[in-house]
């Protein structure tokens, strides 16, 4: 089964830009996306915390680049325990501000903000390793950790078997 990670370059609100202007990337989001097309969310502009949201087109390659990570069964079943155990979670304000401003990854117990929750869902689900190893897990981070498990040229990026 096929997990998609959803990086968003688009530029439409001012905290798009400065986020890819502080992290200097060219990734201001991520979203996960489940086989059935929904994602997993967290945005700091809402009170709803980590969701997950009916189908969004992620096609558009203008505003998104996609990673597709092969799982098992079982760790969808996992992911699916992660994001229940993490449901209506707020955003990492502080964690977020912090882990950028120094060189320790700040975690807050409860708070996450969007890559961050991936990362360690990820992990969670050993789809990845080394999440440990960064202080600084913006999107931008993220991407570069999943893409460099495959060496490809493409914006869509396959992991797994």
């Amino acid at each position: 089964m096929i997990i998609r990670i959803a990086f968003c370059k688009e530029e439409n609100t001012w905290h798009h830009k400065i986020i890819k202007w502080w992290t200097d990337s060219i990734y201001s989001h991520a979203e996960l996306v489940f086989p059935d097309d929904t994602s997993v969310s967290i945005s700091p502009f809402e009170t709803i915390g980590v969701r997950r949201q009916d189908k969004y087109d992620f096609d558009d390659t203008k505003c998104w680049d996609m990673i597709e990570v092969e799982i098992s069964e079982d760790q969808a079943d996992k992911l699916q325990d992660f994001f229940l155990c993490t449901e209506g979670d707020q955003y990492d304000w502080l964690g977020m501000v912090l882990s950028q401003f120094t060189p320790f990854l700040v975690k807050r117990i409860g708070r996450w903000y969007c890559s961050e929750w991936i990362a360690y869902a990820l992990r969670i689900i050993s789809a990845i390793d080394g999440v440990y190893i960064h202080a600084d897990l913006s999107p931008q981070r993220l991407f570069e950790l999943l893409k460099s498990k495959k060496k490809v040229s493409s914006s869509t990026v396959h992991l797994g078997e």
